[in-house]
């Protein structure tokens, strides 16, 4: 069995595989001394990348997940047939201005320094992404209550008037409050919930948006005050939703 970890060949201490690394191993177990140029060469014709990992949730249930893009696909089905007019996926977010720092280009000596202002705000966000369209639709909280997204799917009923909704969203405690059920009683016919299995970001594309959006307004700058995250937000929105081509090569494509 090929060992991942470099805790595995005897670097107890260490979790991070680097060239100076192996090069000790090398030269420990082979007697062989190389460069480290040498070794990143040899790790590349190897086969080797240096590369990020990247994470998955531990507790995420493949066979659930896809249960999930079948029933997916049979959604995606109808709505080609046009037995139902819009698939919409749900979520919330926390625009926080202080994960400010990213990689940028700027001059050799000229590091952008970035003013702080000693104070963290933030702007809550429920958004919905239409599947087909690339139509997105934003609601700014104070807070993430059961009396904050009934308002949210009144606002989206009335975004799409008469219009058949499925809308697929995760199991947050709000979106299964009691307070909501009278209003999914009377829309029965019209707005359908699609729940997404726990611990399954990655089938809900709106996540994407919402890397999109931090990675381009909070990056590299601390704000004033709420509202002035809030105005870059809705920048950011107004200018995307002007491509929402883009929007569904970028987004959309995901499931």
């Amino acid at each position: 069995m090929r060992k991942s970890l470099v805790q595995d060949v005897d670097f107890p201490a260490e979790m991070n595989g680097t060239a100076p690394l192996v090069r000790r191993l090398i030269q420990d177990r082979f007697g062989v001394t190389f460069s480290e140029r040498g070794v990143r060469h040899l790790l590349y014709r190897l086969g080797f990348a240096c590369t990020r990992s990247t994470y998955t949730l531990a507790k995420a249930d493949p066979e659930k997940q896809a249960a999930f893009c079948e029933t997916f696909e049979k959604q995606r089905q109808r709505l080609l047939q046009g037995d139902i007019d819009h698939i919409l996926f749900e979520d919330e977010s926390m625009i926080r201005d202080y994960q400010a720092i990213g990689r940028t280009w700027f001059p050799k000596g000229q590091q952008k320094v970035i003013p702080t202002y000693g104070k963290h705000w933030g702007d809550k966000l429920l958004g919905i992404l239409d599947y087909e369209s690339g139509d997105i639709l934003c609601r700014h909280a104070t807070q993430y209550d059961a009396k904050e997204f009934l308002d949210f799917l009144q606002e989206i009923v009335a975004h799409y008037p008469g219009e058949r909704l499925v809308l697929i969203l995760d199991n947050a405690r709000i979106h299964h409050a009691k307070l909501i059920q009278p209003f999914l009683a009377d829309h029965r016919e019209t707005l359908t919930l699609l729940f997404l299995p726990p611990y399954s970001p990655k089938l809900n594309p709106i996540e994407g948006l919402w890397g999109w959006l931090k990675s381009s307004v909070i990056y590299h700058v601390f704000f004033k005050s709420v509202q002035a995250i809030i105005a870059a937000v809705d920048t950011f929105l107004a200018t995307i939703s002007q491509d929402p081509m883009t929007i569904i090569d970028r987004l959309c494509v995901r499931i």
